[in-house]
C-alpha cells in the first residue's frame, strides 16, 4: 500500500509520516524470565491537523500455533513529537503502571530510540530502560524492542513485522 503524506500535515511531521496509518502483524517475544511466545499486534498512527505530534497506540495479544487470539497482552498509548535536526521525542503510557520518555532521531524511514525516563507506580513491574528501532522495509513496519527488567541487562525482548491495513 503506498504511503500517501495528508496534504494538511503539519511540516514538522514529514519525517514521522511513514508511520501514519493502522498496521497489523505478528511477532515474537522473549526474556530469560518467561517463556517464548508469538503474539499479533494492531498499531494506529493518526495526527491532528495543525498539530505537530502523531497520536499512537498499539495492542497486542497472544496468538497460539495456529494464529488465533488466546488473551490480550500489552497495551499502549502516546504521542510521537518531532524535533529540530530529524531528532524525535515519543511518550507513551501503559495500563501497567509504567510511563517512559523516549529520545531518538528519525532517519529516511528508520528510527532509533532509548529510554531518557521511565517512571512507574508502586504496583508495576521493575524496568529500567529500553532501546527500540523502528523501519519502512518494502512497505512493512519492522521494530524491534531490547529492555532492562527485573535484575537483567538490556536485551531483546520483542520484534514485529507489521503490514499497513489502512
Amino acid at each position: 500500500m503506498p504511503i500517501t503524506i495528508p496534504t494538511d500535515l503539519d511540516p514538522a511531521l514529514l519525517p514521522l509520516s511513514f508511520l501514519i496509518g493502522e498496521w497489523a502483524g505478528v511477532g515474537l517475544g522473549q526474556y530469560p524470565t518467561i517463556e517464548d511466545f508469538r503474539f499479533g499486534q494492531e498499531v494506529v498512527v493518526s495526527y491532528t491537523p495543525g498539530k505537530a505530534f502523531l497520536d499512537y497506540e498499539s495492542r497486542s495479544w497472544l496468538i497460539d500455533e495456529a494464529g488465533e487470539k488466546v488473551r490480550p497482552l500489552a497495551r499502549e498509548h502516546g504521542y510521537w513529537r518531532p524535533q529540530p535536526d530529524n531528532q524525535v521525542e515519543l511518550v507513551l503510557a501503559h495500563p501497567t503502571g509504567i510511563v517512559e520518555i523516549w529520545l531518538g532521531a528519525v532517519d529516511n524511514g528508520k528510527i532509533e530510540l532509548r529510554t531518557d525516563a521511565v517512571a512507574r507506580t508502586g504496583s508495576a513491574k521493575e524496568y529500567s530502560a529500553g532501546h527500540r528501532l523502528y523501519g519502512l522495509v518494502k512497505g512493512d513496519l519492522y521494530w524491534t524492542f531490547d529492555m532492562a527488567a527485573v535484575g537483567k541487562e538490556i536485551q531483546n525482548h520483542l520484534a514485529a513485522q507489521l503490514k499497513r491495513v489502512k
